[in-house]
């Protein structure tokens, strides 16, 4: 965009250090999405209401689209691309195939970036209290029970790693 000023922000994306020019309205969703070529994190609502674009930033979750990315300079961020090892599933990527929690598949990186969190948090000790802390991510196919299955089969894994 010709004409507007940029401000040159650095983020650990993934694991990996990159470095951009924004201008200052851009979302962390757009850059994310639009210039860091990473299209795994979605646009729902563009509100934060339904929460397609839940990223972890330092390991809390966080409505990319709520967040101005020269917010975030210094900061890492873990997209659904950063979550695999390799050729291995996190385990909450795998629980999501294991339990079939998801049907269009539209709401599922946001869910398991925020099921991620959740555990994490330590907010996933029983199926309340998984609903009461993932009601903040929607899914219009109603996978909700399978959701919450997935959850609980990867709360044990999830709890013991480290945040990347």
């Amino acid at each position: 965009m010709d004409g507007y000023q940029q401000y040159p922000i650095r983020l650990r994306i993934n694991g990996a250090e990159r470095e951009f020019g924004v201008e200052s309205w851009v979302t962390l969703l757009d850059l994310l999405r639009e210039r860091a070529g990473l299209t795994g994190t979605k646009k729902g609502c563009d509100h934060g209401q339904c929460g397609a674009c839940t990223v972890l930033v330092d390991g809390r979750r966080v409505n990319s689209c709520l967040t101005l990315a020269v917010m975030q300079d210094g900061h890492a961020v873990t997209t659904i691309e950063g979550m695999a090892e390799g050729e291995e599933l996190h385990p909450l990527q795998q629980a999501f195939i294991d339990h079939d929690a998801f049907q269009c598949g539209y709401c599922t990186p946001g869910q398991i970036m925020s099921a991620v969190a959740c555990v994490r948090e330590g907010h996933a000790a029983d199926d309340a209290a998984i609903r009461e802390y993932m009601s903040g991510n929607l899914c219009r196919c109603a996978a909700y029970p399978k959701i919450v299955a997935a959850v609980r089969q990867a709360r044990d894994a999830v709890g013991k790693e480290s945040p990347r």
